[in-house]
This record gives C-alpha cells, structure tokens and sequence, in this order.
C-alpha cells in the first residue's frame, strides 16, 4: 500500500503529507517505491546463483531489494524471500573482495571501484540498520564485515583520477557514519588537503559532465555526514553552470571535456539527486526547476526512479517536497571563458561554438581533444557537429587555438606551420647517430632526430580562420583558409541518423555532397536549412590526420554525414537556419 495523499501543499504542484511535523513529497515518494517494487520483482527472478556475475549492479541490486524490504509501503516490505536473496547477494559480494578489501571492476584491486561500490552498499546498509528486522541480521553482519573489510583498503589506497580523491572521502565518510572509526576521518582529511578545484566558470579539474556528477555526489555526501556545509558550494557554482550545458530536451555539451564523455551522449536525468537535494537545501527556485523538467524527462523512470529509492530513504532531505520553480530561461548567449565554450539558446534552437582543445594537442583520457568545433540544434534536429580538415601534411582537422570575441562576432583560429629540417649544427652531431627520441615541430610523429636543436626550412604555412556570427534567427560561420595554394579542405557536417536530407548528392555509406545552394535536414517537424554547398574534390576519407592514421583510428561517428570541399585559398560562409 502506497503512502496515502493527505495534504496538497501551499504553492507546490506536489501532493504531501506530514511525517512527525514535516512535510514529504508524496507522489514522488509513491512512484520511487511502485518503481523500486517493479524493479525488485525483475530481480527476484535474475538473482541466481548460477547468473551472478561481479560489477557495480551487484550493488545497485542489493541496494534496490534492501529498499523494497525496508519500505512499509512496499508490496515487499519484510518479505522472506527478499531476505534470502539479499543474503545471496552479501555471499557473493564478499566472495568477490580480495583478501586487502578491495575489489576488481575494471580496474585490478582497485581502492576507486572499491568506494564506487561501498557509495551504493552503504546507503543500503544505513536503511537495513534503521530498519533492524532480526531476520536479517546475519545478512548485516556479513555486510559489516565487507564494509569494514573495504574500509581497510580505502584507508591506505591510492587513486589514478582527480575524482577518485573524493569518492574515496565519501565512501570512508559512509563507512564512518555506519562504524566510526577515527582513521576514517584522519584519512579524508589527509586527501582534503589537496584541495578541491574548480575554474571560474564551474568546472571541476576533469571538465566532464560524467565525473562532475560524481564529484557533486561525493562533496554532498561528505557535507552530509561530515558536517561540513561549505563543500557544498563546488556544488552550487557547477550545478548552476550546468544548466547552461543543456539541450532542451536534457542532452548535455560534453565536447569541451577532458575524459571520454567528450565523445559520449549524456543526459541531465544524472543530475537529478543533486538538483533536487540543493532547490530543497537552499529553497531555490532555480534548481527546482530544472529538477521539475528532469522529471519529464525521457529516461528519468530507468535512471532515477527504478533505482533511487535506497538514496532518499538513506537521505530523508530529498523526500521533502521542491519549493516553488521559477521559469527556466530560454533565451541567453553564455561564454565560459575556461573552456573557450559558447552557448547560445533562442527557444528551442541552439548553437555551441568549441575552440578549447588542450595544447599540445595529446590523444589521452585527461586532454581535450575532440575536433568538434560547432553544433546546431532546432527541435528535434540535430546537427551533431562540424569539422573541418585539410591535407596539408597529415595534419587533420582543425583544432582551434582558443576562442575569442570581437564585438558581436566569436572566432576561432589557428596557423599551422610545417618545416622541414636541416643538419644538425657540428656540436649537436653524434658519431653513434643515437639521437634524442623527440617530437617534431609540428607533433604529428616523433623519432631519433632530436628535433627541436635542428635548423629548419622551407616552412609551409596553413591558417584556418571560422568567423561566429548570429543575426535574424540565423548563424553565419565564415570559414577561411590561406596559406600554402591548391590544399585540399573538406567540411564536413554530420547529423543525427533518422532524418532526411534534401538538396545533396548521395555518395553511399551515409555520406552526402552539398555540390551547390541550400540543404535542408528534416527529422520529425523540425527543419535546420544549410549552405550553400561547394564542391572542388571528392576526398573524404581519413580526415582524421597522422596522430589517427597511424593507428588505423577513426573518429567517424554514426550520423548523415554532408560535405563541403574546396582547395587553399578558401573562403566559403555557411549559413544555418
């Protein structure tokens, strides 16, 4: 039996009740537990001994079965056979530990996947211990027992990434709540030393919209249990940035990040809990709107109701009711001058301009890299991106030396400079030819020439120049290209897979030709219209440049993808509407 519908509160559009003087959200009370109920009777077929198989849902599982146990409105409140199964769970978990309390999840002994889990089996076992069903209580020792077993581990280990620092301080701060222990806290507090980033614009050291989500929850986790309310501001300055990151139908920018989502889709549903916990903490209307539009969002019934029951028992903050939202705006120009980020909404159109890769430019997880350097929405169509990519020496596509204003005007730009090279002076000459392993001047390759004491000549020259402009509804890129003469450039604009095109030449393979005039991309009733086209080669594979190439890599992605060529000097302008 579901929580009943008492009271409707004053200014809210949520049904309450009171509970002991204060008033709970109990609608959403009642879809977290009929979701939960339907998410449990799924796993109480799953959980087998002979289908387990270790990662973080073994966590996730046991948090949603302690959670259908421990609700009174649940149909599974106290059931026998939910017990049992929470029992096979713990069993296998600790089965899974090594014998320093760490676990594997990717990473080998790893103290960082070890406090991802404990973030989940913590909660579950605060709620089991609130509940304190004496049926259960071997299926609590034997929790304790993996929890204090990894809380070992978590005390002396080591991190590779910014975040894990402070999952491990959240997780500790858990484990501290449950089973206090002073090295615990002597631990978070040789970590919180280091200092918690973030830029003037609200990003965390990462820039990622995944790991930022997992830095907020762990500073509220620690703010918490620690009773240290000033890490909650990190969490204000990026929450609120972040609403500038998204879509209106809730797709996050992630272009600008460091870490492997710069190339993934991701939603705001993830950052729900946060939204929430902070409109509730802080009475602010700003979050809880943006909580209020996640919560018709697609997505937020797989991600947040079907597993998010275990975190609002554990944190009885997030069952009270949102204050009163605000409008969201729908109409801004925002430039996050960090990452060299433009955003620009009006309505439901968007534009994003990148031009902050990380120099020099490195393919690695911690660097910015993505050759993405525009993006154009309108609805339901999506221009997922534009690059550009010339075949001056290998060199691939532009890379944008920042992003800068002039008036009403953002642009990007870079030159590109590619010598070749001279004899190495007589006092820099080695009889054994044993050189430095170096990179060249331009970083395409490395090799034994050691590079940077060579005289160079015969500098070939290539600047790229795109010119942002918007006016009347529209966007006008200029592209220009000067330098070396007769360089092949290749545009290219990829959009989303299941629209339809109109006005270009089918080249196979989802790849298209904008020959001449305008186009129009078409997905459901929204149009986005481009051009006009040109086309002075048809050279469209391997744009990626040498750092790729070498490595049989691609950075083509699913999506329609038209192009746009011409040879050095270039100048085309592109219009988008």
């Amino acid at each position: 039996m579901l929580w009943p519908l008492l009271k409707q509160a004053a200014g809210s559009a949520n049904p309450v009740r009171e509970k002991g003087g204060e008033m709970l959200d109990t609608e959403m009370m009642n879809r977290l537990i009929a979701a939960n109920d339907k998410h449990a009777g799924t796993l109480m077929d799953a959980i087998r001994p002979e289908l387990l198989n270790f990662s973080r849902k073994t966590g996730y599982d046991f948090a949603v079965l302690a959670a259908a146990y421990c609700s009174k409105e649940s149909s599974y409140y106290h059931n026998k056979l939910v017990g049992e199964k929470l029992g096979l769970l713990v069993d296998f978990l600790a089965a899974a530990q090594s014998d320093d309390g760490t676990v594997n999840i990717g990473n080998l002994e790893s103290p960082p996947d070890t406090a991802f889990l404990l973030e989940i089996l913590c909660p579950a076992a605060a709620i089991l211990k609130k509940d304190n069903a004496p049926d259960l209580n071997a299926v609590q020792k034997k929790l304790k027992s993996v929890i204090v077993k990894a809380g070992e581990a978590l005390s002396v280990g080591g991190v590779h990434t910014p975040n894990h620092r402070w999952v491990i301080c959240a997780a500790l701060a858990q484990i501290n709540t449950l089973f206090p222990d002073k090295k615990y806290t002597r631990r978070i507090d040789e970590w919180m030393q280091e200092g918690i980033y973030m830029d003037k614009d609200g990003h965390y050291p990462e820039r990622s919209g995944l790991y930022s989500g997992v830095e907020n929850n762990s500073m509220l986790t620690m703010a918490r249990l620690l009773d240290k309310p000033a890490l909650l501001d990190p969490i204000r300055k990026n929450l609120g940035m972040m609403y500038y990151y998204m879509e209106p139908d809730g797709d996050l920018v992630t272009v600008d990040s460091r870490r492997q989502d710069q190339y993934i889709a991701k939603t705001h549903v993830s950052f729900y809990q946060y939204y929430r916990y902070m409109a509730i903490r802080d009475q602010n209307p700003f979050f809880a709107a943006i909580a209020r539009q996640i919560e018709g969002a697609d997505g937020f019934e797989d991600e947040v109701l079907k597993t998010s029951l275990y975190m609002f028992l554990e944190n009885e903050l997030l069952q009270k009711p949102l204050p009163t939202p605000n409008a969201l705006p729908v109409h801004y120009e925002r430039l996050f001058t960090t990452s060299h980020l433009l955003r620009l909404r009006r309505e439901n159109t968007t534009a994003t301009l990148f031009g902050g890769v990380d120099w020099p430019l490195i393919i690695a997880s911690g660097r910015s890299c993505s050759p993405n350097f525009f993006m154009f929405r309108k609805g339901d169509a999506v221009l997922q991106y534009m690059r550009l990519s010339s075949d001056f020496f290998n060199t691939g596509y532009f890379y944008s030396d920042g992003l800068r204003k002039e008036g009403d005007q953002y642009i990007l730009y870079r030159e590109l400079e590619v010598p070749y090279y001279q004899p190495l002076p007589e006092n820099k000459r080695k009889k054994d030819g044993d050189y430095k392993l170096s990179p060249s001047i331009d970083g395409r390759f490395w090799n034994k020439m050691d590079f940077e004491d060579r005289p160079v000549s015969n500098v070939k020259i290539l600047e790229t120049t795109v010119i942002f402009t918007a006016t009347d509804g529209n966007i006008r890129l200029d592209c220009r290209v000067d330098g070396f003469e007769g360089v092949p450039v290749t545009i290219e604009l990829c959009f989303e897979e299941g629209g339809n095109l109109a006005g270009v030449t089918n080249a196979g393979n989802d790849n298209y030709f904008l020959e001449q005039g305008m186009a129009a991309y078409t997905k459901g009733k929204d149009k986005i219209r481009f051009g006009p086209g040109k086309m002075a080669h048809k050279s469209i594979s391997h744009l990626e440049g040498e750092r790729y190439s070498t490595h049989f890599g691609s950075l083509r992605t699913t999506g329609m993808h038209v192009f746009i060529t011409g040879k050095t000097p270039l100048q085309h302008s592109l219009i988008f509407s």
